[in-house]
């Protein structure tokens, strides 16, 4: 018994050391896209980059793809913004929480290659509208929120007014080359609350 407690005691650390591994190939992904682009971007490079071996990586991301999209959700993904009793506040800290994420160096670069090899031929669709599904799932969460609430019209297209949302500051940092900025926020804040707003 004393034996099997040593052996799970010393399987312990195995999971820390599997986010270890996820951790530097995504931060190695990201470096490697913000320096040389993604024609850079092979799993051999990744590997060396990341200091881990190409079956580790494959048994995480069969493909370049599956690489790409898990590098760009370890910057760009899913959040959570807790019920303020107000739709504008709620998309505030949204938006302010994203530009954070799209601020950060090597993001704009990964953005522009995750948008890029979407449209490349052999890419799979569906793995990048996942993506982009679970991206933008909090903006849909709060217009439905508001229109439980009573300050969202009911009426309103949540999935055109989320895609709004979206493409605000990504088209600002990838189609206009621009940091997004807090000005852009409050803009962004406005325009949406006025189209969909209940209330004046």
């Amino acid at each position: 018994m004393a034996d099997a407690q040593e052996q799970n005691t010393r399987r312990g650390p195995g999971r820390p050391r599997q986010a270890h591994v996820t951790r530097a190939v995504l931060d190695a992904v990201v470096a490697l896209v913000a320096e040389s682009g993604m024609n850079a971007l092979t799993m051999d490079a990744v590997a060396a980059r990341a200091g881990v071996s190409k079956p580790a990586m494959y048994r995480r991301w069969p493909t370049k793809q599956d690489l790409v999209i898990a590098a760009a959700e370890s910057r760009i993904g899913p959040l959570t913004v807790p019920d303020l009793g107000d739709f504008r506040a709620e998309l505030r800290a949204l938006l302010l929480s994203r530009m954070e994420s799209y601020r950060r160096p090597g993001v704009s670069r990964l953005l522009a290659g995750v948008i890029g090899a979407a449209a490349e031929a052999g890419a799979e669709p569906g793995a990048y509208r996942d993506y982009t599904l679970r991206v933008m799932s909090e903006t849909r969460h709060l217009l439905e929120r508001g229109v439980s609430r009573g300050d969202v019209r009911p009426d309103v297209d949540a999935e055109t007014a989320a895609t709004l949302v979206a493409a605000s500051l990504a088209f600002r940092l990838v189609g206009e080359q621009r940091l997004p900025d807090e000005a852009l926020v409050e803009s962004v804040v406005d325009l949406i609350g006025r189209a969909v707003g209940s209330r004046p």
